[in-house]
C-alpha cells in the first residue's frame, strides 16, 4: 500500500511537473472622453469655444449641432483632442457626439447636450466699407465699426478673416475702441474678389458682452488706376493699369495759411458729389475770405475738406495754385475723373511742406508697414518679433 501510494505520489507530481499555468491579461480599458463644457452645463460661455478630449485613445469622429446644423471645427495632432474652429452661440443649445478608440482596444461612444449663457447686451457690427458688392480701387481699406467698445481687442481680431482669389498679406490697426481698419501690405491685384468674415456669434469684447450672429460681405477690386499730383509743376497723371489715361493741369491750394495748404502724401478716393456745398471753415458770413459755394464733380481725397474738383479758372491751372487747398481741373476733365474714380483709388500729391496725417480721412497709406502693424492686437513688437499665434482664447483647458 505505501509503496502504491508513494508511486501515485510520483506520477502526480510528474504530470503537474509538465504542465503550465497561463494567467489571463486583463481587457485593454475603454478610452474615456470628456467635453469642455461639461455635458449638461446650462450657462457654459460661448467665447471659450467647445473642446473634446480624449484619454487612452484617439479621436476618430466628433459630430456637433446646433440648431440642427453642424458645427465648424477639427482634430488636433495626434487625434486626442478637437476643438471648434470659433467661439460658440450665446443662448444656444449644443449636442454632441464623439467617438474613441484605443489602440487594438475598444471604441467608446459619448453623446450629451450642453447650453450657452445670454449675454447681458449683444455685441454687432454697425457698420463695414466697402459696401457689399461694390467695386473698389487698389488701395482700398476694410474699415469695421463696431456697435460698442471693445476691451479685448485680440479676441474681436481673431474674428475677423479676409480672403482674396490673390491673396496679399495684410493686418489690422485699431483706430479707436470701435473701429478696426485692414490694410495691405502693398495694393491690392487687381479684377479680384475679396470676403471679409467677421465670426462675432459668441466672442466676448467686454464682459458680460457677447457677438450673436456673424457678418460677411463680398466686394470686388477693379482695375488699377492711381494719380500723380505735383503742386510745383501743377500737373496731375492718371495711370490706368499703367498707362497713361489724363494728363491734367491743375490748381493746388495757395499756402498762404496752413488750412489752405494741399496735404502731401498718399490718399485715397473717399467720396463723390455732383455737386459738393463747401464753406470756408472757421469763418462766417462777412469775414474776409470767406466762401460758400456748389462745386461740381468733386471728389473727396480727405477729411480736412480736399477734393479733386471741377474749376472754371483754366488761367490759374497749369501756371499757379490759387485754391483753398483743393486739386482743381478744367470743367470737362474733372468729370471724366470723377466718371472714372473708385473708392480706394490712390492720389499721391507732391510739393508742399503739410503732410497728410495718416489718420486724415483714409491717409493709412501714409504709415510704412512695419509702423502699421503695430496697431494690430495680434503683433509682437518685441525684438524677435511676428504674429502672436492665434491660440484658443484663454481658460480653455
Amino acid at each position: 500500500m505505501r509503496r502504491a501510494a508513494a508511486f501515485c505520489l510520483v506520477a502526480l507530481l510528474m504530470v503537474t511537473g509538465c504542465s503550465s499555468v497561463t494567467a489571463e491579461s486583463p481587457a485593454p480599458a475603454p478610452p474615456v472622453i470628456t467635453t469642455f463644457p461639461a455635458f449638461d452645463a446650462d450657462r457654459a460661455r460661448p467665447d471659450r469655444g467647445l473642446v473634446v478630449k480624449a484619454a487612452g485613445g484617439t479621436l476618430s469622429k466628433v459630430l456637433v449641432y446646433a440648431k440642427g446644423r453642424p458645427v465648424a471645427g477639427a482634430l488636433e495632432p495626434g487625434g486626442t483632442a478637437w476643438r471648434s474652429a470659433w467661439p460658440l452661440t450665446p443662448g444656444t443649445e449644443y449636442t454632441v457626439t464623439a467617438t474613441a478608440a484605443a489602440p487594438s482596444g475598444p471604441t467608446t461612444v459619448t453623446m450629451g447636450r450642453f447650453r450657452t449663457r445670454q449675454g447681458t447686451r449683444p455685441f454687432s457690427i454697425a457698420s463695414v466699407s466697402p459696401l457689399p458688392g461694390e467695386t473698389v480701387g487698389v488701395g482700398m481699406p476694410i474699415i469695421v465699426t463696431f456697435d460698442g467698445p471693445v476691451r479685448d481687442k485680440a479676441a474681436v481680431e481673431r474674428a475677423l478673416i479676409v480672403a482674396a482669389t490673390k491673396p496679399v498679406e495684410g493686418a489690422w490697426r485699431w483706430t479707436s475702441d470701435t473701429q478696426a481698419v485692414y490694410r495691405t501690405a502693398r495694393y491690392w491685384s487687381p479684377r479680384q474678389k475679396i470676403t471679409f468674415t467677421a465670426h462675432l456669434s459668441g466672442v466676448r469684447p467686454s464682459p458680460g458682452v457677447y457677438g450673436t450672429a456673424d457678418h460677411t460681405l463680398t466686394f470686388a477690386v477693379g482695375r488699377k488706376q492711381t494719380s500723380t499730383v505735383d503742386t510745383r509743376t501743377h500737373r496731375m497723371v492718371v495711370r490706368r493699369d499703367g498707362k497713361v489715361a489724363q494728363n491734367m493741369a491743375i490748381s493746388a491750394g495757395m499756402a498762404t495759411t496752413r488750412e489752405y495748404t494741399t496735404t502731401s502724401g498718399l490718399h485715397l478716393t473717399m467720396e463723390k458729389g455732383n455737386p459738393v456745398r463747401m464753406v470756408s471753415p472757421g469763418r462766417k458770413k462777412g469775414d474776409p475770405g470767406f466762401y460758400d459755394v456748389m462745386i461740381d464733380h468733386a471728389v473727396r481725397i480727405s477729411n480736412s475738406g480736399e477734393y479733386v474738383h471741377a474749376k472754371n479758372n483754366v488761367w490759374a491751372q497749369g501756371r499757379v495754385n490759387v485754391s483753398h487747398g483743393c486739386i482743381n481741373a478744367r470743367p470737362d476733365q474733372a468729370a471724366w475723373f470723377f466718371a472714372t474714380s473708385l473708392r480706394g483709388d490712390p492720389v499721391s500729391i507732391t510739393g508742399t511742406d503739410r503732410p497728410l496725417e495718416w489718420n486724415n480721412g483714409w491717409g493709412y497709406w501714409q504709415l510704412t508697414w512695419e509702423k502699421w502693424q503695430l496697431g494690430s492686437a495680434l503683433h509682437d513688437p518685441a525684438p524677435a518679433g511676428g504674429w502672436v499665434q492665434q491660440a484658443p482664447p484663454p481658460g480653455l483647458p
